[in-house]
């Protein structure tokens, strides 16, 4: 047990207070001592240093462990409530699974499903077979016999038609893209149609404060201004500070099918940017989104006063055919799906701190772009959100009627990003790819097991370890080539 200042990683006067409270029975939670002490909050409960953080509550952990958040009585038996801030994909697929495991559960958001639906796109959200089979275990999957299925990658890098560099592609288990103004506002009807209570409201800090207190667990899926300053900046974990990328989102009709398979195509245009483009299901019907991954001063960063739909879709179409010409062929008659069907902005790729603590005291968990945020380069934001939403569920129905306090949400959090951070660092290498990755993708044009290898690591990244590594890359591309060499 922590005994003393000198034996806390935050030289923490909150030792002797939980000690103390030990001694005199312990009837307070070590969530209340410890989410008022601003040094223990940082240090310790956002998991820098679990094993002190253990003893420490262990120090102040109450004999009947009954007490939830902000001191909440839960009796065995009794239906857990919790809110979550937020309507985004993870929120509402969390809230969904939540209400179907018998919780009453809570979404408050700032937009109706009719605002939803008639608003603008915010995101590509291409989601791969892991990420959409998750959707189908929560029964939530209500497009599989319309969207048009993302069947493989294909993989290009060169400087024009004639000095294509990289080229390869690869079949993959069958992903999808549905625009999330269909999406949303679906899953909002199916979550009130099981009970749930959907409020529409703006919510401050204040409000937060009021939910929380009245909440077992309050869980933050999206927030800006003071609530987003909840959620510090982990610069441990991060890797850039400022935009990598101006992202140009554009929701197209008219783009010739390609001949093979419905794909993910990553086209690579050195020093100017990227573009990524696969069908997807919007409003009205199958269309493909284009995403243009544009260097920040750099010949594609042409954004700034773009300010209608159709110059919108005029720079687009002109980046396609001076950037990727060998892809402009099928552009020939696109056009936009509707008015609203384009994005463009700064996205500066971000880890924050998982857990909240407010003013109060009372700690609120962040789940989503609240906790982590992707450049939609490699197409993972949604697929972090569904796994992480099942990551979750499986976590709070595992407590039982235990007591959601900072101890549980920090070794949550820590599971949340052992499973996130492989896409992190998968983004993170696309964005700004040292040399031994250049090496993989070279590679792989000429070996289909590494191309293989590549497709399936972002259906799952956590399976690209060696991807990251210099040394374990150069014995995958061995150990590939002496396979193929013997086959």
């Amino acid at each position: 047990m922590i005994a003393n200042r000198a034996d806390c990683p935050a030289n923490s006067a909150a030792v002797h207070a939980i000690t103390a409270n030990a001694a005199k029975g312990a009837d307070k939670s070590f969530d209340v001592i410890v989410g008022r002490t601003s040094d223990c909050a940082t240090v310790c409960a956002d998991g820098q240093f679990p094993d002190a953080f253990h003893r420490c509550s262990k120090a102040g952990r109450e004999p009947q462990g009954r007490k939830g958040q902000a001191g909440h009585q839960s009796k065995e038996g009794d239906v857990r409530k919790i809110t979550i801030i937020g309507a985004g994909h993870a929120g509402l697929q969390l809230g969904t699974g939540l209400l179907k495991a018998g919780h009453a559960v809570v979404i408050v958001t700032n937009r109706s499903a009719d605002e939803v639906r008639s608003g603008r796109i915010t995101s590509s959200q291409s989601m791969y077979n892991m990420a959409v089979g998750i959707e189908r275990d929560f029964g939530m999957a209500f497009w599989d016999e319309h969207c048009p299925p993302i069947e493989g990658m294909h993989i290009r890098a060169g400087l024009d038609a004639d000095r294509i560099m990289v080229d390869f592609r690869m079949r993959m288990p069958p992903g999808q893209s549905v625009d999330q103004r269909l999406k949303f506002p679906r899953w909002m009807e199916e979550f009130e149609r099981l009970g749930g209570r959907l409020r529409i409201e703006d919510t401050n800090l204040d409000r937060l404060e009021e939910i929380a207190a009245s909440s077992d667990l309050t869980i933050v899926a999206a927030g800006k201004g003071e609530i987003g300053k909840l959620f510090a900046r982990d610069a441990a974990r991060c890797t850039f500070d400022a935009p990598q990328r101006i992202t140009a989102l554009t929701y197209l009709h008219g783009v010739r099918p390609r001949e093979d398979f419905g794909a993910i195509n990553i086209n690579v245009h050195p020093g100017a940017g990227e573009m990524v483009h696969f069908p997807a299901l919007t409003l009205s019907g199958a269309c493909d989104i284009v995403n243009l991954e544009c260097v920040p001063g750099g010949p594609m960063d042409v954004w700034s006063g773009i300010d209608t739909p159709a110059r919108h879709l005029e720079a687009t179409l002109d980046l396609i055919h001076s950037h990727f010409p060998w892809d402009a062929h099928r552009f020939a008659d696109a056009r936009l799906t509707d008015d609203l069907g384009v994005l463009a902005g700064p996205v500066t790729p971000t880890v924050r701190r998982p857990v909240g603590f407010l003013p109060s005291g009372q700690p609120v968990l962040a789940l989503g772009d609240v906790f982590l945020l992707n450049d939609p380069m490699t197409g993972q934001g949604s697929n972090n959100a569904s796994k992480c939403a099942a990551l979750y569920l499986q976590a709070i129905e595992a407590r039982g009627d235990l007591p959601f306090d900072t101890y549980w949400i920090a070794q949550l959090t820590e599971r949340a990003w052992d499973e996130t951070k492989w896409s992190a660092r998968l983004t993170n290498t696309m964005l700004a790819p040292p040399a031994h990755v250049l090496g993989i993708l070279a590679a792989a044009a000429e070996r289909p097991g590494l191309a293989q290898q590549i497709a399936a690591g972002f259906n799952d990244p956590r399976t690209m370890g060696w991807y990251v590594d210099p040394v374990l890359a150069n014995r995958v591309i061995a150990e590939t080539t002496v396979t193929e060499q013997a086959a």
